[in-house]
């Protein structure tokens, strides 16, 4: 009922935010009359404040069209690899004229960047995907949004969630041979247990995961978030913050956890950080100051948009994740896609690198939660995990904005580039590796980082000196391999 209250009340709504966006822009207007009276400044800029606080945010696109690779500007091209019920796998084709480019590009690292299940699209990654587009293939997964989904097409469970995320592994394995996943917030939890089952089954698994700022282990220090979750029961939250999609969506009659109840409390964790946002806005728009007014509807444009969760993944997750912790208890069972029952066990991972990233201040995920992953991780040898924290970064800090970009993204680059094989490492790359590992500043960086890169390098020296041995006819036959790789 909650859900036809508010769509009812949204609709009434709409007439008048798009009038006051058009009074807004007649008052702004330097050609018109409206423009010279006194107070239209202030006029218009009220009239856009009441536009965006009354507007209905839809789905951002990622916008993404090049991307810089040492200098050179590459074209991005973006498509559907895969379509599932409740997800796309996303891919960042690149592209470029520039024959080194190219040959560089074709070396990089695979990478899985498993978004977050939890009131945004995917397009909050926006920046992590940018970035890691320099230096890797990127791929993405861009969750639908569940009101969207019709009834025919099933129920959306946490198990399908992990199912998903195997199903996409092996899908860039069987493509490329292997990847790296790379997984921020939520999804931490979910993409654990898949490269746990698919290690527990002999599978290949991903050739490193990096873990960025999620509740491996809720338990640990906890957040007004997770405090909420432990707080109220399961029945609570079913009885609460459940409804039913109204008739006008394809999703209609689904049971979910709407995306205008999870915004609702994403502002309520920082209501004062919010009201000053919107005063400054007003502010700025009154000063003409089109650079922070353009800032910040980019950042409340994303903000704003949410998408709904299906009930069943939502109640599940906060039971498994937030108050049984089954994953740390060693009690998480997962259901495959053939319907057989499996338990999860990271310690039965040994081939695959594992880094986690924390903010200092991150008030979502709070200290140690995410890098409790190596606690159950150990089966991986202590050389290829790494933990790092980024000083003075929040939750967004750490994969959006310039902390990522300069501090933390370094570190990424590094961890996934010491855990390619050899033959894909271009060399330049490796050489700006170094640096990275020395500026993390952590005590277990330079053995994680940096025990693969002097191995591949052993095997490189032994290769040359039979080659020296063996004289020009060896050096020769050598050419072909190189282009292979």
């Amino acid at each position: 009922m909650l859900y036809r209250i508010y769509e009812t009340q949204r609709s009434l709504m709409e007439p008048f935010t798009d009038l006051a966006e058009v009074a807004a822009k007649l008052y702004s207007n330097p050609a018109l009359p409206l423009a010279r009276l006194p107070m239209a400044q202030r006029v218009s800029a009220g009239y856009d404040l009441m536009h965006r606080l009354g507007k209905d945010y839809e789905k951002p696109v990622f916008g993404i069209t090049t991307a810089d690779v040492d200098g050179v500007d590459v074209a991005i091209f973006e498509r559907i690899e895969i379509d599932k019920p409740f997800c796309e796998l996303r891919r960042f084709k690149r592209f470029t004229d520039d024959a080194a480019t190219l040959t560089k590009l074709k070396g990089q690292p695979v990478v899985l960047i498993v978004a977050p299940l939890s009131g945004h699209y995917a397009t909050l990654l926006r920046d992590t995907v940018r970035t890691m587009l320099r230096d890797h293939k990127v791929y993405i997964t861009d969750w639908k949004n569940a009101r969207l989904v019709p009834l025919s097409d099933g129920e959306f469970h946490l198990d399908d969630y992990v199912n998903y995320v195997q199903e996409f592994i092996r899908y860039l394995q069987k493509t490329y041979g292997n990847c790296h996943v790379m997984s921020v917030c939520q999804p931490t939890v979910p993409v654990l247990a898949a490269v746990s089952l698919m290690a527990s089954r002999g599978e290949t698994t991903p050739l490193s995961m990096t873990m960025m700022g999620g509740p491996i282990d809720a338990s640990k220090s906890p957040t007004a978030v997770n405090n909420l979750a432990t707080q109220r029961s399961h029945s609570w939250f079913e009885n609460n913050v459940i409804f039913r999609v109204p008739d006008k969506f394809p999703g209609a009659g689904r049971r979910v956890y709407p995306g205008f109840l999870q915004h609702t409390g994403f502002v309520a964790m920082n209501p004062d950080r919010h009201a000053t946002s919107h005063y400054d806005y007003f502010q700025d728009l009154i000063k003409g100051d089109n650079e922070s007014v353009d800032n910040h509807r980019k950042f409340y444009d994303e903000y704003n948009a949410v998408l709904d969760m299906d009930a069943h993944y939502y109640l599940e997750t906060i039971q498994t994740v937030f108050q049984d912790f089954k994953l740390v208890n060693g009690t998480w069972d997962v259901k495959s896609e053939k319907g057989k029952v499996e338990r999860v066990r990271p310690q039965d991972i040994k081939a695959t690198g594992l880094l986690t990233v924390e903010g200092e201040l991150d008030d979502i995920s709070g200290s140690g939660q995410t890098a409790a992953a190596h606690d159950l991780c150990t089966g991986i040898p202590k050389t290829h995990q790494m933990h790092y924290e980024a000083k003075d970064a929040g939750h967004y800090g750490i994969f959006s904005g310039r902390r990522w970009r300069e501090m933390i993204y370094p570190v990424v680059k590094t961890f996934i580039l010491s855990h390619q094989p050899r033959a894909a490492v271009i060399p330049d790359a490796a050489a700006v590796a170094q640096p990275a590992v020395r500026a993390a500043r952590q005590p277990t960086a330079k053995p994680a980082a940096r025990k693969p890169v002097p191995q591949a390098a052993a095997k490189s020296a032994a290769k040359a000196s039979v080659a020296k041995k063996a004289g020009a006819e060896a050096a020769t036959a050598k050419k072909p391999a190189q282009r292979k790789a």
